[in-house]
């Protein structure tokens, strides 16, 4: 039996640590800033709806710019837009920071996806190109870059809350310029340049020259953005405008031409920036939409859970943020265990036992109410991100081993690309229903999303019974590792 499990190089670990980052930076602004959104409103005069916009402004652009993001990676190498996107993430938090209005805190944060929309495909596809030759070697690394961003989710409330307490809600923003900065001087020193044939000939996307780039597809992204914009503010502003109020009803009609638009566009466009024969894989496919259910779920409950804790059980920021603790142990554990189970029970297996535990987490969270001891909320915090933190690296791995080494900047793109949406989804629909002052309407509205919630997970459960179990490096994986290669 061979059972001998390769070990990271001082090198591999170093480019694992760089691209860590820039995954750490994008997924801590996911959560970091719900923590404070009492605290945003109440200085800059927003409503819930506003509040939502606060969060959805970075999610939106963050999702819907992945896949361009990618296939400018593809291009112009993953290693100058990781930077780009770095430079850019700084920038704009310095922006967040100093922000005097809402309309001015919602722009900067929609420059913050921007950046976070470059950083992430190319992050992970930088992952693919340094471990890709070894399959048990990149379960791992994958397992620990899924670790770090799931970590920062996680840990997002409870960091926002200590630097709230200590220095304002403007510091959660402003933290971010030293770990970009470290980013950043890292990737330069760290992340290998791509070899080229010729001077000033393109590196394909795994720094060969001669590969055939990705199009921008200009119109199929045009599409993307007005169908999922129109969708969110839809759901936004249906709570307080009406369903049958013309711009509420108008989003959704709009989002649903935009949508059908977009699958004629990109089903005859030459260079697709979402090309869809790659869901003719069952496995991608299910993975695809088991991280849709996933972020959906996730997003929306800590948007509702935020205002939760602060409005209806009346903690302070600090407080509502140690609350949230548990989540960050509960990922800590399973992340690092789901290597060891992918490795030897296939994505198949993790999946559907993180599906479950998620599942059963957000049902017991479900019967919470105003009065519910705080030691009633620890099972569920401790079960959810255990089961997220289970399944979310065995799917990211079952993606890139569907799918050809040469095209992982896609895949990945694609990938977050549905789970940032997912989330932009779950904190507009999951806020609408827990809009309004009265502590009543938050519960009600937390109850209504935890059912919602339980109900997605299922379909999870359907979903990742269909993917590949691939069990200890599937065939996919030898052919992603033989065509890195070549």
């Amino acid at each position: 039996m061979n059972s001998t499990t390769p070990s990271f190089s001082p090198a591999l670990g170093r480019v694992l640590a760089t691209v860590s980052v820039g995954f750490v930076v994008t997924q801590l602004d996911v959560t970091i800033v719900n923590i404070a959104l009492p605290r945003i409103g109440a200085d800059l005069h927003a409503n819930v709806a506003g509040l939502q916009w606060v969060v959805d402004a970075y999610t939106l652009p963050f999702a819907v710019l992945m896949l361009s993001a990618g296939a400018l990676g593809d291009r112009f190498g993953a290693r100058r837009m990781y930077a780009c996107g770095i430079v850019l993430f700084a920038l704009a938090s310095l922006a967040c920071g100093l922000a005097l209005d809402g309309p001015m805190l919602i722009a900067a944060r929609a420059v913050q996806g921007i950046g976070a929309a470059a950083m992430l495909p190319n992050s992970l596809a930088l992952l693919n190109q340094s471990f890709g030759h070894e399959p048990k070697l990149r379960a791992r690394a994958v397992g620990l870059w899924t670790a770090s961003g799931a970590i920062s989710i996680a840990a997002g409330p409870v960091a926002g809350g200590l630097l709230i307490a200590a220095f304002g809600w403007r510091s959660i923003f402003l933290v971010n310029l030293p770990i970009c900065a470290a980013g950043l001087l890292a990737t330069l020193l760290w992340i290998p340049r791509p070899q080229t044939a010729r001077r000033g000939a393109p590196a394909g996307p795994l720094g060969k020259p001669g590969a055939q780039p990705r199009g921008i597809d200009p119109g199929g992204q045009c599409l993307a953005i007005v169908a999922l914009t129109a969708f969110v503010a839809a759901v936004i502003e249906w709570r307080p405008l009406g369903l049958a109020h013309p711009l509420v009803a108008g989003g959704f009609v709009l989002a649903l031409l935009a949508a059908g638009a977009f699958v004629f566009v990109e089903a005859r466009v030459a260079r697709p920036m979402l090309p869809l024969s790659l869901f003719g894989t069952r496995t991608f496919s299910a993975a695809v939409l088991f991280g849709i259910c996933v972020n959906l779920t996730y997003y929306g409950l800590v948007f509702v859970l935020s205002l939760y804790l602060q409005r209806v059980r009346g903690y302070t920021p600090l407080q509502a943020g140690l609350a949230f603790l548990p989540l960050t142990g509960g990922f800590l554990i399973s992340n690092v265990a789901s290597g060891w189970v992918i490795g030897r029970f296939g994505v198949r297996v993790p999946m559907i036992l993180g599906a479950i535990t998620a599942g059963l987490g957000y049902a017991l969270l479900h019967f919470v109410d105003a009065d519910t001891p705080l030691i009633g909320l620890l099972l569920p915090f401790l079960l959810i991100p255990s089961g997220m933190g289970l399944a979310v690296p065995a799917m990211t791995t079952a993606v890139l081993a569907s799918t050809e080494a040469r095209r992982a900047g896609t895949a990945s793109a694609v990938l977050n690309t549905a789970r940032q949406a997912g989330g932009a989804v779950g904190v507009a629909a999951f806020g609408a229903l827990a809009s309004g002052a009265a502590a009543t309407q938050i519960v009600q509205g937390m109850r209504a999303a935890t059912a919602i919630s339980v109900g997605l997970l299922v379909l999870g459960l359907v979903l990742a019974c269909c993917v590949h179990p691939e069990p200890h490096a599937a065939a996919s994986d030898a052919r992603g590792a033989s065509a890195a290669s070549k």
